[in-house]
């Protein structure tokens, strides 16, 4: 179990902002480090590598479905191809993503930033709610799912150095600094707060939501658990959930279908665990266009949604 982390003070980042800057200085270090990108250099953050190194960047165009197959092929040239566009339409591109990166074993590096409700006012064609349950369908795919800068840099190393296939899911919205980079092992979730009888687990964006509502609920020592990996998923950490809680609250900007809930609740299911699992998220709809903070409370996984859940059940 990984130690508790405290919250630092350090200015509010969205992770795509983080993995620009950690692509861009990979870069230097990982001479065979290469990033495409389907038109969306600014949003996705990966012009910031393009300006630094531009004879390994390339701009594909509208054509996510021929940026995954190019990507495959550099990889068997022994290049480490970053393959970057909005969760939803880099996800949208499984029949490629699951033949020429998935079945072939490549070594390419899917990056969906724009992730979930949180991308606020582009609204729902381009709000990533099925990626995760899309891309864990994928045999040999890591899933992370970052929820701060030090995190998110962290992951990135991580996927440049790992051999086989990575999708790496990024907020458009800004997140607060929740975590040391030391914090972050692929496949280890990290526990902010050790509590008693309830836990408040969240991945991405709403890691920060669960952790306000442990606030609300101090009187009720909720624990707080951050699952940045989604795929291979914590069952060590998750197991040691099930012997200490009663209740366990999952949290996502995602479609509770696929998520982050449903990797939960098989291992939950796996161990025979009795208690009782609330999965909070998009519940099976499609979003809308809002602010995100709004939308949070809309679809009921804000920090007030959470607490409000969980004060009902246990009455």
């Amino acid at each position: 179990m990984s130690a508790p982390s405290t919250p630092s003070t350090s200015k509010d980042k969205a992770t795509r902002d983080s993995f620009g800057e950690a692509i861009r200085d990979l870069g230097k270090e990982f001479p065979k480090i290469v990033v495409l990108d389907a038109d969306l250099s600014v949003s996705t953050k990966s012009v910031l590598f393009s300006k630094e190194f531009p004879d390994r960047f390339f701009q594909m165009g509208i054509a996510e479905a021929n940026m995954v197959g190019t990507a495959a092929g550099l990889s068997f040239t022994g290049l480490i191809p970053f393959c970057c566009s909005f969760g939803a339409f880099v996800a949208g591109r499984y029949e490629t993503i699951r033949v020429s990166v998935g079945y072939s074993k490549a070594n390419v590096k899917i990056v969906g930033t724009h992730s979930g409700l949180g991308i606020g006012d582009d609204g729902y064609t381009q709000m990533g709610l099925e990626d995760i349950n899309v891309m864990r369908g994928l045999p040999g795919m890591t899933i992370l799912n970052p929820s701060d800068d030090a995190t998110t840099k962290a992951a990135v190393r991580f996927a440049a150095t790992h051999e086989g296939p990575v999708y790496l899911r990024l907020t458009r919205q800004k997140l607060p600094q929740l975590h040391k980079a030391t914090d972050f092992q692929c496949g280890r979730g990290i526990v902010l707060k050790e509590g008693k009888d309830i836990a408040l687990v969240g991945t991405g964006s709403t890691v920060i939501e669960c952790s306000k509502a442990a606030q609300s609920l101090s009187k009720l020592n909720p624990w707080v658990v951050d699952i940045h990996t989604i795929k291979p998923i914590d069952r060590a950490l998750i197991k040691t959930l099930a012997r200490n809680c009663k209740l366990i609250v999952t949290a996502e900007d995602h479609n509770i279908i696929g998520g982050l809930g449903t990797a939960v609740s098989e291992v939950l299911a796996e161990e025979g665990w009795n208690g009782k699992l609330v999965r909070l998220g998009v519940q099976d709809v499609y979003g809308e266009s809002g602010l995100p903070d709004e939308l949070y409370e809309k679809y009921g996984f804000s920090a007030n949604k959470i607490t409000e859940k969980v004060s009902r059940l246990i009455g």
